[in-house]
């Protein structure tokens, strides 16, 4: 599943046309949301309503990178793909084996990107951390907290993703406007002033925070598959991509193990004879410091609106090659 992310990315964006990259951003993105709406209804009509329990969810889960596969058979490689391609196959023609290819890709890339690597990592911690944070104990909350009904949750945790879908879409369209780290930084500000009503307001009138919460999650979220390609050196596109999500992912796993823990220091009254925390107050000191640690890195990080993807733009694959003169003097990258 990790290995996909980069490859899916440079797929679905590198070819689009430069003014809709930010719209198609947020889509392919949302496409996370989309999938959490399928497993939250599909959980619900399924697990615990038949003999199976649990396992109907994964039957299902395993239907899905079948026709991803089939569709994926009938797709050519993207344009600037088959443009490295050249460039790699003329080196290997100069005498380098497919090997010795790979590992001087690995040197360039860490010689000449290793900061950039690191940010990227960085980044997408802070990333992984406001959308885990934020939507891994939240139906915990809503059920042992605010006492809402199995269906509630379902119904919160429904709308919750339409605005995240909405948000995504939206966000990563404007992002093509305002430019990325603009966007990404309202949008945290906002989702930052909507924690209050979050995770404090007990009736279902939270459904509303809910949806408005997770637009400005995704908001930011939608943004990332684009500005991750703009800032990643061309000839290690697919590879920085991926790897910066997943190590960031990595990083974030620890999320709902820290809420945890933080919440054993805000217990409620037991219910049915069982535990409970303050998850509300939790999440809300939780996000409180994720979203102000993104806002700062973003501010603090680099842009590269509307940079080119083609291969002739990029010094790393032409030192790859062998031209390293040519890429040393001139310093081409694939920027405007």
């Amino acid at each position: 599943m990790g290995g996909l992310y980069g490859n899916a990315a440079a797929t679905a964006l590198e070819d689009i046309p430069e003014e809709t990259r930010g719209l198609m951003s947020g889509i392919l993105q949302q496409g996370y949301a989309f999938g959490y709406l399928l497993a939250t209804a599909f959980a619900r009509g399924l697990v615990n309503t038949t003999s199976h329990g649990w396992r109907p969810l994964y039957w299902f889960g395993a239907c899905p990178p079948v026709l991803i596969i089939i569709f994926r058979l009938c797709l050519p490689e993207t344009d600037t793909y088959q443009q490295h391609a050249n460039v790699r196959r003329n080196a290997r023609a100069s005498g380098s084996g497919i090997t010795s290819t790979f590992l001087r890709e690995g040197k360039v890339a860490a010689r000449r990107h290793w900061l950039l690597l690191t940010y990227l990592v960085l980044l997408m911690a802070g990333f992984n951390f406001m959308s885990h944070g934020s939507q891994d104990l939240y139906p915990t909350l809503l059920q042992n907290q605010f006492n809402f009904s199995p269906n509630a949750v379902t119904v919160t945790q429904v709308v919750a993703n339409l605005g995240a879908m909405t948000g995504g879409t939206v966000i990563g369209y404007y992002s093509q406007v305002f430019g990325r780290r603009f966007s990404i930084i309202v949008i945290s500000v906002v989702g930052g002033a909507l924690l209050y009503p979050y995770t404090f307001v007990t009736s279902h009138a939270v459904i509303a925070a809910a949806f408005f919460e997770q637009f400005c999650v995704q908001g930011a979220w939608g943004v990332i598959p684009i500005h991750l390609m703009e800032l990643s050196p061309g000839a290690f596109r697919t590879f920085v991509v991926g790897t910066a999500y997943q190590l960031g992912n990595l990083v974030s796993s620890a999320s709902s193990t820290i809420e945890s823990t933080i919440g054993e220091r805000f217990p409620l009254p037991p219910k049915n004879g069982e535990s409970r925390e303050d998850y509300g107050k939790v999440i809300c000191i939780f996000m409180g410091c994720v979203y102000a640690y993104v806002i700062l890195l973003t501010f603090l990080g680099p842009e590269h609106l509307r940079r080119r993807f083609e291969a002739a733009y990029d010094a790393d694959l032409r030192e790859v090659a062998g031209d390293e003169t040519v890429a040393k003097t001139t310093g081409l990258r694939d920027e405007p």
